[in-house]
Formats: C-alpha cells, structure tokens, sequence
C-alpha cells in the first residue's frame, strides 16, 4: 500500500518514539500534533503494517459531501438546460429553481472536475482607476445600447438600449428594438425613465451622432450663435435640463460597460432558456430580468436623498418626446416632409398662414402632428419608421465653397475663403 511523504514522515516519527529514541513532546513538535494524538499514534503502532497510519475516514463519504445522484443532476442540468450559465449564474438557478442549495464554489469544483468550462473568458487585469460613485441618485445616469445577437440565431439582431443609475448602478430604463442605435430609441427610454424615476441631474454618454453633431457642417445661423444646433435627442436633453457629459473612450464608462458584459452574459442565458425567437418575446423575458437585476446587483447610495426632479404635468409630454422639424408653409398651404405634402386646412375667417414657419412633431405613437406655436393645425398617421429623404450629396469636389463669416463691430460681414 502506497503511502504519502506527510504519511511516511509520520510512520518514522512515531516509530523513533516507540523505541524510544525521541521523546513524546519531540515527537509532538515534530509531527504538529498534541501530545494526546502522539499518544494515540503509539498505542496504534504496528511495526509490519503502515494501515494504522491512515485516517479512519478514509475512502468512506462524508457526510457533509455532495451525494452522488444530485452531483449527476448537476452535471446534467449544466450541460443540458442551463448550457451556457456562468457558475454564479448557475448556482442562482439550481437554488431558486431546482432547489439545489449549493454555493457557486461548490458548483464550480463539481463542474471543473468533470471538465466543463465556463463561458466566461478570464483576461489579464489591467491597471485603470475607477471613477467614484456619485452620491446620490440622479446625480449622474449612464447612457448607451448594445447590438448583438442576442437570440443567438433563433431570430433577428436586437439593440438593446438602456439607462444606468450612477450611484446605485440601477437599470433605470431597457428596451430592445430592430433598428441599430438610434435617436427613437433613446426617447423611448428616456420618457420611460423620466415617467417611473424624474428627471436626473447630467447624462454620461459616449460621442454617438444621436447625442452630438459630429459633422463640420455650419449654416450661417449657427456661426453667429458660435455654436451648432444640437442633434434631435440633444434638444430634448436641453429642453429637460439635463447636463451632458461626453465620454473620451469606452473605459472611461466602464460601469455601464460592464452592466452589457453582465446582460450579455446573464440575459443572453436567461433569452436561451425561455426559447426566445422574436421582439416580442425577448421584451417579456427583459421585464422580468431587469427587477431581478437591481434586486441582485444595485447597491445603496451613500446620501439617501434623490436628485430627481418631476416632469410637469402640463407639458405636451408627445410633443416634447418626438421628431420636430421645422418648416415653411408654401403658398398653396402645403408643407413639404419627404415625399409627403400635407396639405393644411383653411383658417377661421379663411385667413391664410403662407410664408410662416411650423414645426413637425413626429411622435413616438407613429403620429405626425403640424403646429403653429401652440396652435394644432393638422394630425396625420405616420410610421414612425418613415424619415424624410434627404438630398443626394454632391461628390467633394464639385461641393461649393460657403463664404465663412466674420463679425466685426457687432455685425456680421462675409469673407470669401481662399
């Protein structure tokens, strides 16, 4: 019978000790143990046999270990129904859903001595300092969407777009679409999480076009301003208060980064279990996602109090939440969107309204609503999918040169450009 080195050291130990070569409490230092144990060592010794040197546990199950039939239930569970859990992720399973109350460490030893992997990739850390939590909510929330395939082939492509509580890493608002990242998307979330929290404080976002003009372009009005018009999501941000704050790189909001690596990994899963192959059924399984997790993950705030403000009830909450454009109203009374033309309606006392200025609100319901200041003048169905064409672009080179304008003495005067 083969015996260990620690096993082998303490044979010749106590073997010393019996012929009394060494001492009792030698012994006892020697080996780690009481002199109670040495004592017991020795009346156990025999001289031809190394069984006594064993453990009397050895080989029998303990009591305190996972039985055979629910470490093969395990094992079954994690390579058929929850293919694809990460150990956390799994451990909350088998103890909500399967009553199976084993930590993730145990669960993680039962899969790795069978040799199956998480799906998670470990890398090497990196050094990067992580920006302190704001102290309170609303102070600061988080802004971004995700496109990936979340139905893992069983349906389209989804964009996930979302709203993140700086200072308790709370979900604020989530919702998946079609359509890549877009302005729709966005107000969608924003008028959520402004009807079920407030309005916050400052928006951390990244340099998207939704948020930002990112082009060089600059009619003559916006060079007088010195500043050019904001994008359409951009004028609900300012018209609702909210300080933006544009991100320099991704790391730099790594806290909702790392909220899409947790839902890509965890509701990704949780999309796969319940068989979810279209929009529809992906909005069920993300409604009951997100509660469980803030329940989980959302941490208390260091002040209790709340930087969210209420939206007031008088505001034209559609009108606000929507497209607007602005546009001139033709002779004939018609106003141009796309390839639409609206004809408007006649005034009372059929006083016309040619040559003046309307806004267009095409609003989240797929309505397109014409306004004159606060005057309705016509509402029509529209997809909101629909958008106004836009004029081809001329190649660079045949571009024209707009005249860069200068003011002097307060007033604007023209500089041809070189």
């Amino acid at each position: 019978m083969e015996v260990s080195q620690s096993e082998f050291q303490r044979v010749k130990v106590i073997e010393n000790a019996v012929a009394g070569r060494i001492t009792v409490e030698q012994a006892s230092s020697l080996l780690g143990l009481s002199r109670r144990q040495v004592y017991r060592l020795k009346a156990r010794y025999r001289p031809d046999q190394v069984d006594w040197v064993r453990h009397g546990n050895r080989g029998r199950p303990k009591p305190w270990g996972v039985p055979e039939a629910v470490r093969e239930r395990v094992l079954a569970l994690a390579r058929g129904q929850y293919a694809g859990f990460n150990d956390s992720h799994l451990a909350d399973k088998l103890r909500e859903v399967e009553g199976i109350p084993f930590s993730r460490e145990t669960i993680r030893r039962i899969l790795r001595s069978e040799g199956v992997r998480s799906p998670q990739k470990r890398r090497a850390p990196r050094y990067r300092s992580r920006r302190e939590r704001k102290p309170r909510m609303g102070m600061m929330v988080l802004a971004d969407a995700s496109r990936e395939d979340w139905l893992e082939g069983r349906g389209p492509r989804l964009t996930l777009v979302g709203f993140q509580d700086d200072a308790t890493g709370q979900v604020l608002a989530a919702g998946f679409q079609l359509e890549p990242e877009d302005t729709v998307g966005y107000l969608r979330q924003l008028r959520s999480m402004v009807t079920h929290h407030g309005i916050p404080l400052s928006l951390y976002r990244d340099r998207h076009g939704t948020f930002q003009r990112n082009d060089n372009y600059w009619t003559l009005e916006e060079e007088l301003a010195g500043r050019q018009g904001p994008t359409q999501l951009g004028r609900v941000l300012e018209q609702l208060g909210i300080e933006q704050i544009a991100a320099l790189s991704p790391q730099a909001k790594g806290r909702i980064e790392r909220l899409w690596r947790t839902f890509q990994d965890r509701l990704r899963s949780e999309l796969r279990l319940a068989q979810s192959a279209t929009l529809e059924q992906a909005h069920a399984v993300l409604e009951a996602f997100v509660p469980d997790y803030n329940r989980r993950f959302a941490v208390a705030p260091r002040d209790s109090q709340s930087d969210f403000r209420p939206l007031s009830k008088k505001l034209n909450w559609d009108r606000l939440f929507s497209l607007r454009y602005e546009r001139v109203v033709a002779k004939d009374h018609v106003v141009q969107f796309g390839s639409q033309r609206i004809q408007l309606p006649a005034r009372e006392g059929r006083q016309g309204y040619a040559g003046q200025k309307v806004e267009l609100s095409h609003q989240l319901n797929g309505e397109l609503h014409v306004w004159l200041g606060e005057q309705r003048l016509h509402r029509m169905a529209l997809p909101l999918s629909y958008t106004p064409g836009r004029a081809p672009r001329r190649p660079r080179s045949e571009k024209r040169k707009l005249p860069r304008v200068y003011v002097y003495a307060g007033r604007p005067a023209l500089a041809v450009r070189p």
